[in-house]
């Protein structure tokens, strides 16, 4: 199996992520060429790996196979048609994009190539989530009949850990902390069930000083399956809460599941009780540098290797674009509904 020659935008800490991912799977992948940001030069000097100061250079290279996009949101749907138009698959960085549009647009340019759009959902990767799959799918709590995601962070952290301040998430192009926030916990959601989005209320508010965009949203969704879904995601909090970085949890007709995305999985039911079904490794947040080793990276490891098995024809873990694009419009969805008082429907 030949190796993918992979190419990234973005010099950020998500670039660095991916760079390291790609190093990893040494065997089957080649970092060629970095592209955006002033710490590029670096980072491509660091992975052994080309600077190219354009990005419609690095996007015209005939020695990249696949790019990862790892620019801000806003950034994204230029770079992947770039992309596309020069026969590339594509890695996306969540949320895919910043209009439901855009996704339709990246997403046909793709298909009419016959190339492959991926989005880093790298929860799917992680030890917890994939066995939620395995025990919805066995009938271990029944029906699913209700959830609860969280994300809750400070905006003073937001993206120190790894080394990156990610100023730019201030801004309004960024939209609002719930496309950024949020997605994980709905394709998590979507993944685990099977289940699809119909409609969705949001209730979206601005509390932190000075912030020109949405930091807080409380929303209701309801699913294909019947099942309906509470979601808490803010980056106005003035301390991390424990366990809610990520924090899933679903009654069923005959049990119960609770996740810590980076902690503990817990399953219930009126038979046994609470106990233990897995543990995440801790993604230890004690210097920037904790951010590359293996307890956070072992998920963005896999998810490239199985990007690579998509590439080549083989099944896929990785998100689909249209994963990517079904979880940004039930983020933007939220907006509108805030913004409009209203229901939103998405089917």
């Amino acid at each position: 199996m030949k190796k993918i020659r992979f190419g990234i935008t973005g010099s950020g800490y998500m670039g660095r992520t991916h760079a390291e991912a790609i190093k990893a799977n040494n065997s089957t992948a080649e970092l060629v060429a970095i592209w955006g940001g002033t710490r590029a030069p670096g980072l491509a000097e660091r992975y052994g790996a080309a600077y190219e100061p354009t990005l419609e250079g690095l996007m015209r290279r005939k020695d990249i196979d696949a790019i990862v996009i790892s620019t801000p949101h806003q950034n994204h749907v230029q770079e992947v048609m770039l992309a596309v138009e020069g026969g590339k698959h594509v890695l996306i960085e969540k949320p895919m994009a910043t209009k439901v549009e855009d996704c339709d647009q990246m997403l046909a340019a793709a298909a009419q190539r016959k190339l492959l759009v991926g989005v880093a959902h790298n929860l799917r990767f992680r030890v917890n989530l994939p066995r939620v799959k395995e025990l919805i799918a066995a009938n271990a709590i029944g029906r699913v009949q209700s959830m609860h995601y969280s994300m809750i962070r400070q905006l003073a952290n937001a993206g120190n850990f790894g080394g990156n301040k990610m100023g730019w998430v201030n801004t309004p192009e960024a939209i609002g902390f719930v496309i950024d926030g949020l997605p994980h916990g709905l394709d998590a959601i979507r993944w685990v069930t099977g289940a699809e989005i119909t409609r969705v209320a949001g209730f979206c508010r601005t509390y932190t000083p000075e912030r020109p965009i949405e930091d807080t949203t409380v929303g209701i969704l309801e699913f294909s399956n019947g099942a309906i879904c509470s979601v808490n995601t803010t980056i106005a909090s003035h301390g991390d809460y424990h366990g809610e970085m990520a924090h899933l949890s679903i009654v069923g007709s005959a049990g119960s599941l609770d996740m810590d995305g980076f902690g503990a999985l817990h399953l219930t039911d009126r038979a046994k009780g609470w106990r233990l079904v897995s543990t995440q490794p801790p993604v230890m947040a004690d210097d920037p540098e904790s951010a590359y080793k293996i307890g956070r990276m072992k998920a963005f490891n896999d998810q490239i290797q199985s990007f690579i098995d998509g590439i080549h024809g083989k099944p896929m873990q990785v998100a689909t674009g249209a994963d990517g694009r079904a979880g940004l419009a039930a983020c933007l969805a939220m907006l509108t509904s805030s913004r409009e008082h209203r229901f939103v429907n998405l089917t």
